[in-house]
């Protein structure tokens, strides 16, 4: 595959984020045409992953490469073997991640630096309050809907930008494969401007870079973010009929008040251990172990 062009690593993540820029701001004013507004803020949300994140991934990667698709991995099927892996890591993980989202949460400034954590905490505020009016779900209608929109578009745009696009540019360079997963990783989570989720988030986005980077399908970090996304969806539903306690998902696994998280340690070794096991399985498919080269 041959690239259209010779530009650098540096200017052509400025065209990324600027044609980003551009669908946002597209998007903004689409999402404020009475039509739209009607139908409500899924409908919106659903806008703004096709003018924020689809189009300009798939736009930046037709500039760069003659063959965008393949360039962002889209064209290959996932296996049998991906999916019981996104599977089994995502069940193991989830008493560590939910520890980790604790502790995240539970973070705290130094004083001289109270101001900015006011503001922190009110823009996290701000973003919970608007995503319990997303998951106020009570018939099986919106449950179905919000797993299209909050669990498939999400994931699907998203990952095309980060791991399609931006990934894929990353490791289409000088950098090592690991180094590109991790800047894209903390880019991701701190795009989110939600800073008490911060390192649950970048570690979330770790596991789809490196699936991306194993599997050579994009369709696999897409499903594992469509699972993830969808799996919250889903507990609120079930919480909003009385059929679970209410954030039943986020702290499934999390030890009583003063005791040791034991449930969440050897969650955390599971998933290490597991992740190993996958590096060590495709790099033996793979030469080298990496993306396919433009």
């Amino acid at each position: 595959m041959e690239r259209k062009t010779d530009m650098k690593l540096g200017t052509r993540l400025i065209v990324l984020l600027c044609l980003m820029g551009v669908g946002l701001l597209v998007g903004s004013i689409v999402c404020i045409l009475p039509i739209i507004m009607e139908r409500g803020m899924l409908t919106m949300l659903t806008v703004q992953d096709i003018m924020a994140f689809i189009l300009p991934a798939i736009a930046a990667m037709a500039i760069f490469y003659r063959r965008p698709i393949h360039a962002m991995c889209l064209d290959r099927a996932p296996s049998g073997w991906s999916l019981i892996l996104v599977l089994a890591f995502f069940v193991l993980s989830m008493p560590a991640m939910n520890w980790l989202v604790n502790t995240n949460q539970a973070m705290t400034l130094p004083s001289w630096m109270s101001g900015v954590e006011q503001w922190m905490r009110a823009a996290e505020d701000e973003a919970a309050e608007a995503t319990k009016q997303l998951l106020d779900i009570h018939s099986v209608g919106r449950l179905l809907v919000c797993i299209f929109v909050i669990g498939f578009m999400a994931g699907l745009s998203e990952e095309m930008l980060f791991r399609g696009a931006m990934l894929r540019t990353m490791q289409d360079s000088r950098l090592s494969t690991h180094a590109a997963v991790w800047i894209v990783a903390i880019i991701f989570s701190a795009i989110h401007m939600q800073f008490y989720g911060f390192f649950p988030r970048m570690v979330l986005a770790l596991w789809l870079g490196y699936l991306l980077v194993w599997t050579r399908s994009l369709w696999v970090p897409i499903i594992a973010h469509t699972l993830n996304n969808s799996t919250v969806v889903v507990f609120s539903y079930l919480a909003n009929k009385g059929i679970v306690p209410e954030n039943y998902g986020d702290t499934l696994g999390m030890p009583a008040d003063g005791a040791f998280p034991w449930l969440a340690l050897l969650s955390a070794i599971a998933s290490i251990t597991l992740a190993i096991w996958a590096h060590n399985r495709y790099r033996r498919q793979q030469t080298p172990p990496s993306l396919p080269r433009p």
